[in-house]
């Protein structure tokens, strides 16, 4: 699910850096851009157009960066992310890693300057579950569309997941959680927004795959 959108001009001049502007040469901090699993990110597709989607977690690898995961269909390696909220703050990371199969997509953040949350909104991630979820479990979901919506989840088949949580275009990687455990995230839905069956891959094969990668090893959240 991908929402086509300008980005604001001041994405774009904060990617700008600027040289001989005032005597002093001491260099600014950078500005801090606040992101944890729920969030609104922008990917950057070229020109002045983007994907906006959700932010299904972050946190490190065994290789101690500062990573984070969403949809893959959000966008490809090198596309740049942004955060809905802070896109006056420039870039915050990029994406390093995307795959169809599961649908899921890395992204590599700036640790200087991202700050990752354990709560937003109306998800709280302490920790994360890799049971598939089934009926009559009630699981959640925060996204940067629809915000935080509930339903029940039907079955799990493969690495896959359906439910009755509300998604429309633009919760794409939303996390999905059952109280403040992780147990996915959103992908798709069926037939009609908020409607359909929403459709997301479960987390087991999502941490199986970063595991899998050299540069990253494994995941823990924050």
């Amino acid at each position: 699910m991908i929402k086509k959108l300008t980005v604001l001009l001041a994405v774009l001049a904060a990617a700008t850096v600027l040289t001989g502007w005032g005597a002093s040469s001491a260099v600014a901090a950078p500005a801090k851009v606040f992101l944890g699993g729920g969030s609104g990110i922008l990917v950057l597709k070229g020109g002045n157009s983007a994907s906006a989607c959700t932010l299904t977690t972050i946190g490190r690898s065994k290789t101690n960066k500062l990573i984070g995961i969403t949809a893959g269909h959000c966008g490809k390696p090198g596309q740049k992310v942004y955060s809905e909220t802070f896109q006056d703050r420039g870039q915050a990371g990029v994406i390093t890693y995307s795959a169809s199969d599961l649908d899921v997509a890395i992204i590599e953040f700036d640790a200087a300057k991202v700050v990752p949350l354990r709560t937003v909104r109306g998800v709280t991630i302490r920790t994360i579950d890799t049971r598939p979820i089934g009926f009559p479990t009630v699981a959640c979901k925060q996204g940067r569309t629809t915000g935080n919506t509930c339903g029940l989840a039907w079955f799990s088949e493969g690495s896959a997941h359906f439910s009755q949580i509300c998604v429309i275009e633009g919760d794409s990687g939303s996390p999905v959680v059952v109280g403040d455990r992780l147990i996915g995230m959103v992908n798709a839905y069926y037939f009609l927004g908020c409607i359909g069956p929403e459709t997301g891959t479960n987390i087991a094969p999502i941490l199986k795959r970063v595991g899998s990668l050299p540069q990253y090893g494994s995941f823990r959240p924050i």
